[in-house]
């Protein structure tokens, strides 16, 4: 193998404004690993993390030429098109396909019909370290590093939480853009989705196979509803607000203070920074007795004191 989440319609933000590769690459084969996931058992996490690997997400010559994502060799059963690159050996014959649909159909099959790796399809789906070690013990690539490396991206990415996404309903092939769903993104480093319209925090909270009182706390609902009195059932998503899928943080990794526009409210500001609300509040606690106005300093740091 060739080594190689809420605002009330605010607009996107995000501190990498241009999304790298890998990422670009998650986006646009999420839903085909995810897809394939429920069809044959491979969690989508390890599917999107060796296609990263194994094509330098999408942009090896192995992928571009030959939309071959995972680095599979023809071998003797092989009887489809054929390319040939220098790994482990001078001028090895790579499979070819037609797409990278096929590559990514290829990749669940080879796996699933090879009878060296029919111990991980005993394991959970959400076990994805267990699957990476289990992929090198058998053989897929000769890198030592070959597990670690799939680890590693499935964590930086979050990729584990596609794992989690539940099947509702059997779908086409050819339907594989409606399973949906989420691009995971970050603030603050912190995982969130962007709701649809049709979301609920009690379908995201199945979807991510996590308590929907869970979901409510990571985004400080009931915080700021309190003054409200509003009870949970009555509080409903919009499209285009941002959800958490795990604890905000405490204050800003990078980012000091924000200056405040117009209409926002510190709920709103707590959510585009990832930052608790209460702890927002403990940092700017003139916020509690009036409102915010445009042009304000909200500090997401503590405050460093003057020598």
């Amino acid at each position: 193998m060739r080594f190689f989440f809420l605002l009330f319609f605010l607009p996107y933000f995000s501190f990498s404004q241009t999304p790298n590769k890998v990422e670009l690459y998650i986006e646009k084969y999420k839903d085909l690993a995810i897809h394939h996931m429920f069809e044959y058992g491979i969690p989508a996490s390890i599917t999107l993390a060796q296609g990263i690997l194994e094509s330098g997400s999408g942009t090896s010559d192995l992928a571009t030429k030959s939309n071959n994502h995972f680095g599979i060799k023809c071998h003797s059963d092989w009887e489809g098109q054929k390319s040939y690159y220098d790994d482990d050996e001078e001028n090895e014959c790579f499979r070819k396909y037609n797409s990278e649909a096929e590559s990514f159909l290829d990749h669940s099959l080879f796996l699933k019909n090879k009878s060296r790796y029919s111990d991980l399809f005993s394991l959970k789906i959400t076990d994805y370290k267990g699957w990476a070690k289990g992929l090198k013990k058998a053989g897929y690539a000769t890198d030592p590093n070959y597990a670690s490396n799939l680890i590693r991206l499935i964590e930086k990415y979050y990729l584990y939480e596609y794992d989690k996404i539940k099947k509702n309903h059997k779908v086409n092939e050819k339907d594989v853009d409606s399973i949906v769903k989420y691009l995971i993104e970050k603030s603050n480093n912190i995982p969130y989705v962007t709701a649809k319209s049709e979301d609920t925090f009690q379908s995201i909270a199945d979807d991510f196979g996590i308590w929907v009182s869970e979901l409510i706390k990571y985004n400080d609902i009931l915080f700021y509803e309190s003054k409200k009195s509003k009870k949970k059932s009555e509080i409903n998503l919009k499209e285009g607000d941002r959800v958490y899928i795990k604890p905000k943080r405490r204050s800003h990794l990078s980012q000091s203070f924000h200056i405040a526009s117009n209409g926002q409210t510190m709920w709103q500001i707590s959510q585009l920074y990832g930052i608790k609300l209460a702890v927002l509040y403990k940092k700017n606690r003139m916020f509690l007795e009036r409102e915010i106005r445009e042009g304000d300093v909200i500090y997401l740091q503590k405050k460093k004191k003057k020598n």
